[in-house]
């Protein structure tokens, strides 16, 4: 959901795709409120998924999730949503819905952009098609995982090494974003703020990112835009309500 909020905020169209239970309606009207489409936001006999924020004197946060109806998506499901789509379509994914693996070949075989952010990062992610997956969007402890690296450098150079034909970008905190791919690598770098609350930051960054990319525009820009964006999210409490809009940024 933030990251749909933090997408439309920026400018972009966005469907977003997925399960609530009966008590989860607010999301979808928040949702709605946003701009978002939510014509494949189904509501199932299962409990809302949720998560649950602890956020430290420092502004960091520990999340626990409960999967909840987000665990209840099957291939199914994918075929009847990706249908409706086209080559060329992006689609964003994390790594808290069930079926990802058939998700990611299933847009992948639609001739689909899949771009794929691995939180909260689990064992079972190695294991998934990760070949089908264009733009890999992911922070050091992720990249960690998956390279077995420590470096900033050393992750992006492994995960390009492992997957030569996507892009990767790291997600670096208060020291900005790096974006790889075989062409070259860009930087950008973050201001330094008083956090608040990081919780929406990540989500705050892919979303104003992907929107700018999409229209073509510079990848540097792309990441000094997002870098800004994530920056202002950071001082202000909450998750989708500390979410900038792309006319905040721009001023």
């Amino acid at each position: 959901l933030n990251q749909s909020v933090a997408l439309a905020r920026a400018g972009a169209e966005v469907w977003h795709a997925g399960k609530i239970g009966t008590e989860g309606q607010f999301l979808k009207e928040r949702l709605v409120t946003d701009g978002v489409h939510v014509d494949f936001v189904e509501e199932v006999v299962a409990p809302t998924g949720h998560a649950v924020i602890q956020v430290d004197s420092n502004g960091e946060n520990a999340i626990v999730i409960h999967g909840g109806a987000n665990r209840a998506i099957t291939r199914r499901d994918a075929e009847r949503v990706l249908a409706t789509f086209a080559p060329q379509d992006l689609l964003l994914l994390q790594n808290e819905i069930s079926a990802l693996p058939d998700v990611m070949e299933l847009a992948a075989a639609r001739g689909m952009h899949v771009v794929f952010n691995p939180a909260p990062f689990g064992p079972e992610v190695s294991d998934y098609p990760l070949q089908n997956v264009d733009l890999f969007i992911l922070n050091e402890t992720e990249g960690q995982e998956l390279t077995g690296e420590t470096g900033t450098e050393e992750i992006a150079d492994a995960m390009l090494t492992r997957f030569p034909d996507s892009a990767i970008i790291l997600t670096l905190g208060s020291r900005g974003a790096l974006y790889k791919n075989e062409a070259g690598t860009f930087e950008a770098k973050a201001q330094r703020v008083a956090a608040v609350e990081t919780t929406a930051a990540g989500d705050t960054f892919i979303g104003f990112f992907l929107a700018l990319y999409t229209r073509g525009l510079d990848v540097r820009h792309c990441l000094e835009t997002a870098c800004r964006a994530a920056t202002l999210c950071v001082t202000r409490a909450g998750a989708a309500d500390a979410i900038p809009t792309l006319a905040e940024i721009d001023t």
